[in-house]
């Protein structure tokens, strides 16, 4: 791994999936590196945060990744590419009010930013496409729950300037890490668009097989 954004000391990288077919596509592509553990992290930030934590408590790591599926933006991230989040945002932490919502952020009680260190998102990036892999950059959402019309998709997209995808377990992940000093990023396939729900025009295989090739590009870049 490159010293230059890693947590002095280790060389092994942690990776959290939240379901089994992510962890299995990206161990695929690792074939059985030892300098990366995959997990199940669960779904959603909670599970995610937990589990994530707990890894950490066990073992030392000089980073963390949040690796996945996901739905991209329309116009940002399609259907089969590879999305690289430069921050990630948990983007429905906060409160409704008459006006609209407001982030705690807003409301001084936290942060719902976190932001990917810029040499490490750079060498990531460059490498992904180095590889010939469609990658998409900004900031990707993590959310409780997964967006199913487009007045939901257009709501985030607004309060969001630029976001490329969402998911539900980055924020989780990106914030266990967060506490321990480990730097983190997040990298998603991208499976649907972020709008009317609909599983019949889902691409889950197709999306594992890309972040399966990224993982496979992983053991290159780090």
């Amino acid at each position: 791994m490159n010293s230059d954004h890693i947590l002095p000391g280790t060389n092994r990288t942690l990776i959290a999936a939240a379901v089994p077919a992510e962890r299995d596509a990206v161990l695929r592509g690792l074939r059985d590196d030892p300098r990366f553990e995959v997990i199940n992290a669960g779904v959603g930030p909670i599970a995610s945060a937990a589990n994530t934590a707990r890894a950490l408590a066990a073992d030392q790591y000089g980073l963390v990744i949040s690796a996945g599926i996901g739905g991209g933006f329309p116009g940002k991230a399609e259907v089969g590419s590879l999305v690289v989040a430069s921050e990630i945002v948990a983007a429905d932490l906060g409160v409704e009010t008459p006006e609209g919502f407001s982030s705690i952020d807003e409301l001084g009680f936290g942060a719902t930013r976190i932001s990917v260190e810029s040499g490490l998102f750079r060498r990531v990036v460059g490498t992904l496409q180095a590889a010939g892999l469609e990658v998409c950059t900004g900031p990707v959402l993590t959310v409780s729950t997964v967006t199913g019309t487009a007045e939901s998709a257009a709501r985030l997209a607004a309060r969001v300037p630029g976001a490329v995808a969402e998911a539900m377990e980055g924020y989780g992940v990106a914030l266990a890490a967060l506490l321990y000093g480990i730097p983190t990023i997040e990298i998603r396939a991208v499976s649907n668009l972020v709008g009317p729900r609909n599983r019949a025009v889902w691409r889950v295989e197709e999306a594992l097989r890309v972040l399966e090739a990224a993982g496979s590009i992983l053991k290159e870049v780090l």
